[in-house]
């Protein structure tokens, strides 16, 4: 019997453009572990508009589905990464009505597990950033770079201080400077090939139409969502839980004496900053939920720990199937590997040290999730753990 899995991308879905591969990476090791488990699956890469509103891009989810698993009657598996954790659990909640005329019911009874990886269960302070008619061009600029990485390696040197930059300053009425931004933009976009470009264009003209999920991440439009989008009985909700390096002079040593290591490390420490911010919000956790991050992290972090985009704490729903010392790109893939056959190249230089090994581990620990297995931190695998973090950050 074939295991439908759905791989939903966030607002970082920009880069499911062409052969932009937001998952790639995910897909190849994925598909492996699940073989080696005897789980016989079919991995589905959700082609989404990165910024629409949750009930469209679920909507869209749910058309997905209907056009690669309606031929069969074989399990479904939801995942999705940073905001499209928000469309699966949306998508499977009983009784949703989204945005398609079809009815999420007709499959419901086929839905096995949700998990969710990075994800902003109770909110991302900074998506409020990018709600303003600045915020968004700033986010166009971050999301044409991760482009530009998995394309060339890193980004040229002079956009990489120039981001920074202008991240340092986001969040200051007046700070940041529309010619700036539209000068970085058009530098990253003039080294892709004509064909590329025009893609890349209408691409972004597209987007620009429709920004609707950006303030439906704030904290408090989360409270809403949560609100009223149930679990799914008989379903299972597993989650993927990341923290970075906090900042510091360490993650400066880790970032080396490359020029451009230590210009995307300083994009890493703008955003690490902008995502900590915002006054104090009360998550409750179960038991094994707090265990779990103990184990992990050695305490339960603090409100501000998060990792370069998504509060640490918001990331928490159902089971912790595993935590791990990582940004927010590290678990899909955007790693420091470059001579890895494809190769893994990192876009935040948060200094996590999440490698390989760390990967193939947390992607294994998904495998067994899917096929059924229990949750237990730390002993699914024998691949190297990351270390344990201090501090509440």
């Amino acid at each position: 019997m074939t295991h439908h899995v759905y791989l939903v991308p966030g607002f970082f879905g920009f880069a499911n453009l062409g052969d932009f591969r937001y998952f790639g990476h995910v897909r190849d090791v994925l598909a492996a572990r699940c073989a080696d488990l005897g789980l016989d699956v079919a991995l589905h890469a959700v082609q989404t508009h990165p910024t629409s509103s949750l009930p469209r891009r679920a909507g869209h989810l749910l058309e997905t589905i209907a056009a690669t698993a309606g031929g069969d009657d074989g399990p479904i598996h939801l995942l999705g990464h940073s905001s499209g954790g928000l469309d699966v659990r949306l998508v499977a909640s009983p009784g949703v009505r989204l945005e398609t005329a079809l009815d999420a019911e007709r499959f419901a009874a086929r839905f096995r597990t949700v998990v969710t990886v990075a994800a902003p269960h109770h909110g991302a302070p900074l998506a409020t950033l990018f709600t303003s008619l600045l915020g968004q061009r700033l986010l166009h600029v971050i999301s044409l770079a991760t482009i530009y990485v998995l394309r060339f390696g890193s980004v040229p040197l002079s956009v990489g201080l120039g981001l920074a930059g202008a991240l340092a300053r986001a969040g200051h009425r007046g700070a940041m400077h529309p010619a700036l931004l539209d000068q970085l933009f058009g530098e990253l976009l003039g080294d892709f090939t004509a064909d590329r470009r025009d893609a890349i264009e209408r691409f972004f003209v597209d987007v620009r139409g429709d920004q609707s999920l950006l303030p439906q991440l704030a904290p408090e439009s989360m409270e809403v969502f949560n609100a009223t989008t149930r679990d799914r009985p008989g379903v299972r909700y597993g989650c993927i839980v990341t923290r970075a390096r906090p900042p510091g002079f360490a993650g400066v040593l880790a970032a080396g004496l490359d020029p451009q290591a230590q210009a995307t490390h300083a994009i890493y420490l703008a955003l690490h900053r902008l995502a900590g911010r915002g006054r104090r919000r009360h998550i409750t956790l179960t038991a094994p939920q707090a265990d779990a991050l103990r184990r992990a992290y050695g305490r339960v972090p603090g409100w501000r720990s998060n990792d370069g985009l998504v509060p640490t704490l918001s990331q928490v729903w159902g089971e912790v199937i595993d935590a791990v010392e990582a940004d927010h790109l590290d678990v899909i893939g955007h790693f420091g590997d470059p001579t890895h056959v494809p190769p893994h190249f990192d876009w935040l230089t948060s200094g996590s040290r999440f490698g390989r090994g760390r990967f193939d581990a947390l992607w294994t620990a998904v495998a067994r999730y899917l096929a059924g297995g229990e949750v237990a931190i730390g002993e699914r695998v024998r691949l190297p753990r990351a270390r344990s973090l201090g501090g509440t950050g």
